[in-house]
């Protein structure tokens, strides 16, 4: 079977699916959410013991005035609002929105958490008591000073933001950043200075808005936008239920709530390569639940949160609640020593099988070439070289049933009409001559694994963002900007095409099809992920290289039978 049917039959597949999620996401009924306001625990809010109702409203509005306090470490910049001491900004200083060029050799950094309407997301925490004062996450707190960095020599840097009540209620909300990491600690300190026992609970919590509609100018452009498959949403994790995503549009029909307080858990809000977590303590049992929040008539915000148990403070005495937050991307590597399943976040779908040992190999190979576009073509060698007996077979049964054409074409004229006669003798001729027609498909079942799981490796693994490879290839995760990779695999099949004439066997309609085989792909490939047809160009010199070589020996083997 000639190598590029199975190219046909992975193409035909792969478009269909980028088809059928672009009319998933285009067309598709989705349930709009109404906003809700739902309560966190028991109906009974109020009754001793049980866990205060947290206003499920945003601290977006209110009229006390704040202030924001600029934070900024070696690899992120944070904004502090003074109003509940929440998160409004994070800034991922390594990695930019845009490539890297000498035109544009400092763009702005990636902004994970934001304010602003259309974008809104924001990591916030706060106390609720049923009967004592608490500051949630709408309570202005007060701050030394606006403006905090990690200087040089220093590891960690805290910053303090502090609220008081009359009744002698103090509460000290501390963040510390530590240098090199994505991971800030939270710690929660209560003082009672009343004149009586102190009851509450913590909790954290992610606020978003649902992603904005991309404006695309064409089908094209939409279906080469590779962020629109990633999954955008809450996720969390239970020792006994594990990973978990929450899409937007579930919020309301499928709501969260682990009524069962679980400890070594977490929650967060997810996008394509990046992520925010909040992480209790890891014996801490806490309870996880989603809302929807009312946003007075405008977008909905969505919320999942994490409650812990309750606190219990003694008058003059003093108490801390401590948590983690993770703002940054989605490296295994790192998260997996951060807290239990955390690199299930990285979501290369149900082919993950796949794709995981493909990322692995070509992080290895990273490690030594430190260039993802030289790991991809060290992992095409890889690949051919252990397939290599494989493929042999396909070129061999390619090559036999090329010399069998004529007496094929005989048995034809001889059963005119017969197809059952007909197909009984090209039975016992491929026995005779002891040829396996379905050779040439083991390498398929190799070939379709492999390409969907790079593509979800491009598509999915940060490293891969915007890692260029050499000249005009700044980016291996999106499209080539020139078509120069497209054009070269074009060449390539047609130089496949005119090595390798049409097998016995096939029909004209069949042979059409692959005449225009090239062309199909030249189309396809211009908007696939560079990393990918950077693939299958090497790839496609690997096998024009074994197909010559293969037909070269069989073609030169009844030459020195003769002789």
């Amino acid at each position: 079977m000639n190598q590029l049917r199975p190219m046909l039959v992975i193409a035909l597949f792969f478009v269909a699916y980028l088809l059928w999620q672009a009319w998933d996401q285009d067309y598709a009924p989705h349930p709009v959410s109404a906003p809700v306001a739902a309560a966190v625990g028991s109906d009974n809010g109020n009754a001793p013991g049980a866990t205060p109702s947290i206003a499920n409203t945003s601290a977006e509005g209110t009229a006390t005035a704040a202030q924001l306090i600029t934070v900024t470490t070696d690899v992120l910049r944070l904004t502090i609002d003074t109003r509940g001491g929440s998160i409004v900004r994070s800034e991922l200083l390594d990695y930019p929105v845009t490539p890297r060029t000498k035109k544009n050799p400092d763009p702005a950094p990636i902004r994970l958490l934001d304010d602003s309407a259309s974008d809104y997301f924001a990591a916030q925490s706060g106390l609720v008591s049923a009967d004592g004062a608490a500051p949630d996450h709408r309570a202005v707190f007060q701050v030394a000073q606006t403006s905090y960095t990690l200087t040089d020599g220093q590891d960690a840097l805290n910053v303090d933001l502090t609220w008081t009540d009359p009744s002698g209620i103090k509460v000290v909300k501390r963040y510390t950043l530590h240098r090199g990491s994505y991971v800030i600690d939270l710690d929660q300190q209560i003082d009672n200075g009343s004149g009586k026992t102190w009851d509450g609970n913590a909790y954290r919590q992610m606020q978003r808005v649902d992603r904005p509609v991309p404006v695309y100018h064409n089908f094209l452009e939409r279906i080469s936008d590779q962020s629109r498959y990633g999954f955008f949403g809450a996720v969390w994790y239970s020792p006994d239920q594990k990973f978990n995503k929450l899409a937007y549009d579930k919020f309301e029909k499928e709501p969260l709530n682990l009524g069962t307080p679980t400890a070594g858990g977490w929650v967060g809000m997810m996008q394509q390569y990046f992520l925010g977590v909040w992480i209790p303590p890891a014996k801490e049992a806490d309870t996880f639940s989603s809302a929807i929040v009312n946003n007075n008539g405008a977008a909905p915000h969505f919320v999942i949160r994490t409650v812990g148990p309750q606190i219990s403070v003694a008058a003059g005495q003093q108490a801390t609640s401590a948590a983690q937050l993770y703002l940054g991307p989605k490296l295994p590597d790192q998260l997996q020593t951060i807290a239990p399943g955390l690199e299930l976040t990285i979501d290369y779908g149900m082919l993950k099988i796949f794709a995981e040992p493909l990322h692995w190999v070509l992080a290895q190979l990273d490690k030594i070439t430190h260039n993802w576009g030289v790991s991809i073509i060290l992992l095409v060698l890889l690949i051919n070289l252990v397939t290599f007996k494989f493929t042999n077979a396909q070129f061999e049964s390619a090559a036999k049933m090329r010399k069998l054409k004529p007496r094929m074409d005989a048995l034809k004229e001889r059963y005119g009409d017969d197809r059952q006669k007909m197909q009984q003798a090209m039975m016992d001729l491929y026995k005779k001559e002891k040829v396996n027609p379905a050779a040439g498909c083991l390498p398929l079942l190799i070939t379709i694994p492999i390409f969907y799981g790079l593509y979800y490796v491009l598509r999915d693994s940060v490293e891969l963002r915007q890692a260029p490879f050499f000249g005009w290839i700044h980016d291996l995760s999106a499209a080539d900007p020139y078509f120069v990779l497209p054009v070269l695999y074009t060449i390539v099949m047609l130089a496949q095409q005119w090595l390798m004439p049409p097998a016995a066997g096939m029909d004209p309609t069949q042979q059409k099809m692959m005449k225009f085989m090239p062309l199909m792909f030249a189309v396809i490939f211009l908007f696939f992920p560079s990393g990918l047809v950077l693939y299958y160009v090497v790839n496609g010199l690997c096998r024009l290289l074994q197909q010559w070589w293969m037909m070269r020996r069989h073609d030169s083997a009844p030459a020195k039978a003769a002789a």
